[in-house]
């Protein structure tokens, strides 16, 4: 399996644009700033070099995992390529993998398989992780549902443009 860096790219930019809209006073901006205690004048205390720089890096790396998350021939990958013999391009393993790839290679690789993968891994990692800190942080539910809000939306359209593009 080869990775589509013009995939992981396009989906990278996803929660700088996202984040636009979303973090803006006229959607949910004033109540994220409400909950966090921000306020125009300390965002603009920030090095916004700095906060896009590595917004753009930790999407990247997010991008980068959504592939296996959304892409189910990353696992039989995974399993064939561990294979004593796959170094050997003719073995039976890859052999096998080869065969599987052309009958079953394209399946489920649609912007909606991978949005509903990318809401799925919102729900099931991003929700507890950012549930335990704002418990710890006396964070309200409200503060929880604008970020995992955002983070779903990211995540199913970064998803989306992964499988599709795969």
């Amino acid at each position: 399996m080869q990775v589509n860096f013009l995939a992981v790219f396009l989906a990278s930019l996803i929660p700088l644009v996202i984040g636009f809209v979303w973090y803006n006073p006229k959607t949910f901006g004033t109540i994220w700033m409400n909950e966090t205690g921000m306020t125009p004048e300390k965002g603009k205390q920030s090095n916004m070099a700095k906060v896009f720089g590595l917004t753009w890096v930790f999407s990247f790396m997010l991008a980068f995992i959504m592939q296996p998350i959304v892409i189910h021939q990353f696992g039989i990958f995974s399993i064939l390529a561990n294979q004593p013999d796959s170094v050997d391009p003719n073995s039976e393993s890859m052999q096998l993998f080869k065969k599987i790839m052309d009958l079953y290679g394209s399946s489920y690789r649609t912007f909606k398989h991978g949005a509903f993968h990318g809401i799925i891994a919102a729900l099931f990692l991003v929700l507890p992780i950012m549930g335990v800190n704002a418990l710890f942080e006396q964070k309200s539910a409200k503060y929880v549902g604008v970020n995992l809000g955002y983070w779903a939306v990211c995540m199913a359209l970064m998803g989306g443009i992964v499988s599709a593009m795969m």
